[in-house]
């Protein structure tokens, strides 16, 4: 990329679509998408790109599920008090160190011969190109502390992004590498158990039925859901519930304990599925809804 060029991130937007990841815009406050439906929208179009990269200086999301890319990222400590786990050896200090160590007990190598990138925060991205034979998801902490991984369902800020003034920088320009067998087994999902409906304990009354089946709609929703539209429907359902709770028409913590345990049910991770409840239970709160009383 030209150091002297006047468009950047564009030029970052471009050759990251070169390379053939399906990209999309990402805000450049934060890391979060400019678009909806961002994983269904990203591209490698180049008039798109551009189209949409005049329109703002936005940073570059990569759709790690759609580039069939499976990213392993190594995080740092966050502050003083962001430390591993107790019985942890002193020299992991990282989610670099956890990964080697991890390698080590494996009697494998370190898998950093890979597409790498330095994030903004100091933590570094392992890309490697997906399994062909299993849809490996997004973990949280799965492979160790300061351990997470972007497969399907997921996304990553892309090299030459710039996040609070620091940069998304490359530091090992090659093809990703296929994810190592060994890091494929232990990120491959569990199979899942027979699904059974979500239990919903309300009152008999005409208000409680409405209210009931409310949420069993929703529910079904996320346990009927595509497999790579899992989060999203979960958040849908979230933000529909979550007006009714503003309402007081239900408690928050039981569409809470409902949502996450469906969530669950088609394979999300706790973290996650309680990540998304929460934010859409804070959207549908803008929305209050209340069950009117028809007079007889």
């Amino acid at each position: 990329m030209p150091q002297d060029s006047p468009c950047p991130l564009l030029d970052a937007a471009l050759a990251t679509a070169e390379r053939g990841w399906k990209i999309f815009p990402i805000w450049r406050t934060g890391k979060r998408p400019a678009v909806r439906a961002w994983e269904q929208r990203a591209t490698t179009d180049v008039a798109r790109i551009f189209r949409c990269w005049a329109a703002s200086d936005f940073n570059v999301g990569i759709a790690t599920g759609p580039s069939k890319l499976v990213v392993i990222d190594l995080d740092v400590p966050k502050h003083d008090q962001d430390l591993p786990p107790a019985g942890t050896l002193h020299a992991v200090t990282t989610g670099a160190d956890a990964l080697a160590k991890l390698a080590a007990d494996h009697e494998q190598p370190f898998p950093g011969d890979t597409y790498t990138v330095r994030t903004a925060s100091g933590g570094t991205h392992l890309y490697f190109a997906a399994p062909q034979d299993v849809e490996l998801r997004n973990t949280v902490g799965a492979l160790g502390w300061k351990i997470d991984t972007r497969a399907a369902g997921g996304c990553v800020v892309g090299a030459g992004s710039v996040v609070n003034g620091k940069p998304y920088t490359c530091v090992n320009d090659v093809d990703p590498a296929p994810l190592p067998l060994w890091l494929v087994d232990l990120l491959r999902p569990m199979e899942l158990p027979p699904q059974e409906p979500v239990t919903v304990t309300l009152g008999s009354d005409r208000r409680s039925g409405y209210l009931k089946a409310a949420v069993d709609g929703e529910l079904a929703k996320v346990a009927n859901s595509p497999e790579h539209e899992h989060n999203n429907a979960l958040y849908l359902a979230a933000i529909a519930l979550g007006q009714l709770v503003a309402g007081g028409e239900l408690s928050g913590a039981e569409v809470t304990e409902w949502l996450v345990t469906a969530a669950l049910r088609v394979g999300q991770g706790e973290r996650e599925a309680r990540r998304t409840v929460a934010s859409g239970l804070k959207t549908g709160a803008r929305r209050p809804r209340t069950v009117t009383r028809r007079s007889a």
